[in-house]
């Protein structure tokens, strides 16, 4: 026995050192944590590298070539300019550089020779030595890598097996493995355990998260229920749910088997007009409702001060899942191309191509459905409950979206980062089903809440100055979903992030009292690492890449003071609260109606529920339905259409941000979707690499056109001729074709001093008579100014960032006559090109 411990602890004694020697083969000390100005994670070991590698910066970086040092390790692709200045060994461990990327974000290894071009594989042989080496990632990153010709061969070669070989298409086990590699180290998970979370956010996980959320809603009537806090009632729900004080949790018990998956109308936000806004699934068929049922059921729907409720349909209007996974593929394939059969979009087709991915069509439908909602909320006193078939999906999208609309907080970082985790993270959408992580389940995959962000960065790029938040912190939230790191996006909802952290709870019985809740069934492993959660920016960015997150913005004012729970003087609406009690109005289509079957208790049959898709014939002459309307009307034009261009008082900060959809208006979110284009293009067609790609040159060709004709403008401007000509136009496009308009670009519109408001783009006659004030309230134009609307017709591929405080007088407003709203989304009579 002693002679046996001896051996086992001279054994202890030597793995040290041949660890050590282990990794000394390779250039790489094992007690280092700064190899080659690399500073590695702790456990991160570096496989390979090599010197004397160029990157190619995107727009985003400046453009043009960085010289540096490649390296592979088993979580990440780092590379590490001459010029960067020595780590800090003593700051906290960051995951990703600002040049690195992640191995389970690479999606394709390609490498490029001599006029020819390979995708690397695990198994693939190469018979030539690359010159550029080009990753491409599933966040539509195309990151390349230019080797020097004083690189050695050797190095080329291994580093580039090393990647193919390391990075892993997702499968079961490789997304643990990916964790381990990044936070599996003893120190790693020390140091994530004793981190600290965000105080400045909600993270609504607690009651008393929510009831700091009704008191800074203003939200009286309302309490917090814990009747889920063993997701016994709802295994999507949170334990925590806000429901009317008149409800007591025995009766809301009841309540849950009406609802498919038990998803109960519950309260999400209060306008700072008093109206209420609800979230609930569809109602369960084949359930006998009883009075008491029936009753709870009202005292739910309705909230606690309103006697009228609107339901907004959202099932038909929307896409769904399959149809946004559809769209996406579609657009990633047009923006990266298929490098495989290097086949890319011909550029007189990529408009058309863009079009018919239905992508904007979708943020479209999306963004219309939101301001229907955040118009409701603002006039009559009412509730508008949402309905989904199961609330997990374009609920989460609409809800988020009003919310974003109407309240300032929203807009900020903290704010926004609480709204997520308040409508999707705690509330039940399939983070886990719809990314698809392990790649096992494509029928669910869906990027839900990618089309969100895009939604947001429409609003972000039409009022850029209601934003604390900028398009830095979208893009950084959708880069962050790709990794399979996050506790945010590794669950479907409460439940499931509880079973895996082992923390599900307590439960109290009054034999034992408070116990900690166990499940034996629980998947989750001590050994598996800590997961963080995506808010925890500084562990994944740099304090350089942080700050450019938020902008300065205004001051958000307080809240006026409710009276009676109503901010709304209208006196309609007092009217229509009384004269109408318990009534329920359904929109659908943009329209209203009054079905007998909307409520399935209201049919007068045996309380089955069969859903109809027809509006009711008869819904116009439904009592209180015109004084809706009327009330609506007056709501959304307070000054009538035809309001003068005179001054007007104080922006009111709680007006939604009604978004304009027509189609230049509608642009692509080109620092996400085409940050990766041009590489794209240059390696589906190879070109040398000591030679820039045509489209390089020719946007060059271009800037230089440009520069010489505003030297021309200047030199003009000093010696004025002594007669006058017309005045050259500052805000005029330089790749305009006169005869189909087509811009690449938009034009910058600078304000000069004799003109303070900038001329409106130029679109065609089809869009100025969409939307828009008559043409009696119209600016007159400027003398020399050529209309360019009658024409010609203009398009606009990457839309145009400051449309809407160019024209703050245009907005999407529904028809307030009959409510009936548009059902296309408004451009039928532009040519496809133009949609965009």
């Amino acid at each position: 026995m002693l002679t046996g411990s001896k051996t086992t602890f001279k054994v202890r004694q030597m793995l040290p050192d041949i660890k050590e020697r282990m990794l000394s083969q390779s250039g790489v000390s094992a007690r280092s944590r700064d190899v080659l100005g690399l500073r590695c994670l702790p456990g991160e070991c570096v496989l390979q590298r090599a010197v004397m590698v160029r990157k190619k910066l995107s727009a985003r970086e400046g453009r043009g070539w960085v010289s540096g040092t490649l390296f592979c390790t088993h979580f990440r692709v780092a590379f590490v300019p001459q010029d960067s200045p020595k780590p800090d060994d003593n700051a906290d461990p960051v995951l990703l550089g600002d040049h690195d990327v992640a191995l389970a974000s690479i999606e394709k290894v390609v490498v490029v020779g001599p006029n020819r071009t390979k995708l690397v594989t695990p198994n693939s042989s190469l018979k030539f030595t690359p010159e550029e080496l080009v990753l491409y990632c599933r966040d539509l990153r195309v990151v390349c890598f230019l080797f020097d010709r004083l690189t050695p061969d050797a190095q080329v070669l291994e580093i580039t097996y090393t990647i193919a070989k390391t990075y892993q298409p997702p499968k079961p086990g490789s997304v643990l493995s990916f964790q381990n590699a990044a936070l599996g180290s003893v120190e790693m998970k020390q140091f994530l355990s004793n981190r600290r979370r965000n105080t400045d956010m909600n993270w609504f996980e607690s009651a008393s998260d929510w009831e700091q959320e009704l008191e800074r809603s203003g939200a009286s009537g309302w309490r917090v229920s814990s009747v889920n806090d063993r997701f016994e009632m709802s295994t999507s729900l949170p334990r925590s749910i806000v429901v009317p004080q008149k409800v007591l949790d025995t009766e809301l018990k009841k309540s849950f088997a009406h609802f498919n998956e038990g998803r109960i109308p519950r309260w999400c936000w209060r306008h700072p007009r008093g109206n209420d806004l609800l979230r609930m699934a569809s109602f369960q068929n084949n359930i006998y409702h009883e009075k008491d049922d029936i009753r709870n059921l009202e005292m739910i729907l309705f909230g606690c001060q309103s006697s009228l409720c609107v339901v907004v349909e959202l099932d038909e209007e929307l896409p769904s899942p399959a149809d946004i996974q559809l769209a996406h593929s579609r657009l990633r394939a047009l923006c990266l191309g298929d490098i495989s059969t290097s086949v890319s979009v011909p550029d007189d087709k990529w408009l058309s191509t863009l079009e018919s991915t239905h992508w904007l069509d979708y943020t479209r439908s999306c963004l219309r459905k939101a301001s229907e909602v955040a118009c409701l909320l603002r006039g009559v006193h009412l509730t508008v409950a949402l309905q989904e078939a199961d609330d997990r999906d374009m609920g989460c999208v609409v809800c988020s979206l009003v919310q974003v609309m109407c309240d300032p907080h929203c807009r900020t970082q903290s704010g926004f980062q609480s709204l997520v985790q308040k409508e999707w993270v705690m509330s039940g959408h399939r983070f886990y089903s719809r990314i698809n992580y392990h790649r096992d389940n494509d029928k669910e995959e869906a990027p839900v809440f990618l089309l969100f962000l895009d939604c947001v960065w429409q609003l972000l790029s039409q009022y850029p100055s209601r934003f604390q938040l900028t398009g830095d912190f979208l893009l950084a939230l959708h880069d962050s979903i790709h990794l399979p790191l996050f506790s945010s996006f590794l669950a479907n909802c409460q439940r499931e992030r509880c079973k895996r952290s082992q923390n599900p709870g307590q439960s109290y019985t009054p034999v034992n009292g408070w116990r900690d809740m166990l499940h034996p069934d629980s998947s989750s492993d001590p050994s598996d690492p800590p997961l963080p959660s995506v808010w925890d920016w500084s562990l994944q960015y740099s304090k350089h890449r942080r700050d450019r997150f938020t902008q300065p913005v205004p001051p958000i004012p307080p809240l006026q003071p409710l009276l009676n729970g109503n901010l709304n003087t209208n006196p309609d609406s007092h009217r229509l609260t009384d004269t109408i009690p318990g009534s329920v109005f359904l929109l659908s289509r943009g329209i209203f109606s009054c079905p007998a079957n909307l409520l399935p208790w209201r049919s007068g049959s045996s309380g089955v529920y069969k859903k109809s898709h027809r509006r009711a014939a008869s819904s116009e002459n439904v009592p209180g339905l015109e004084r809706l309307l009327k009330a609506w009307a007056l709501a959304e034009f307070p000054q009538g259409l035809t309001s003068s261009s005179g001054p007007q008082g104080p922006l009111d900060p709680y007006e939604p941000l009604m978004p304009l959809l027509m189609g230049p208006c509608m642009g692509l979110w080109r620092e996400c979707y085409l940050r990766g284009a041009l590489h794209a293009q240059a390696f589906s067609h190879p070109v040398s690499a000591n030679h820039p790609h045509p489209v390089e040159r020719l946007a060059r060709e271009v800037q230089q056109l440009k520069d010489k004709l505003e030297q021309v403008s200047t030199d003009s401007d000093l010696n004025p001729p002594t007669k006058m000509a017309e005045p050259r136009r500052t805000d005029t496009n330089l790749n305009q074709n006169t005869n189909n308009g087509t811009f690449l670009f938009p034009a910058s519109r600078p304000q000069s001093a004799g003109n303070p408001r900038a001329a409106p783009p130029p679109t065609s006659t089809n869009h100025q008579t969409s939307r828009g004030p008559p043409a009696a309230s119209a600016a007159p134009s400027r003398p020399g100014h050529r209309d360019n609307g009658g024409s010609n017709k203009h398009t606009f591929l990457f839309g145009h960032s400051s449309v809407a405080e160019a024209r703050p007088d245009q907005r999407y407003y529904p028809a307030p006559q009959n409510a009936k709203l548009p059902k296309s989304n408004g451009i039928q009579s532009a040519p496809p090109h133009d949609r965009l």
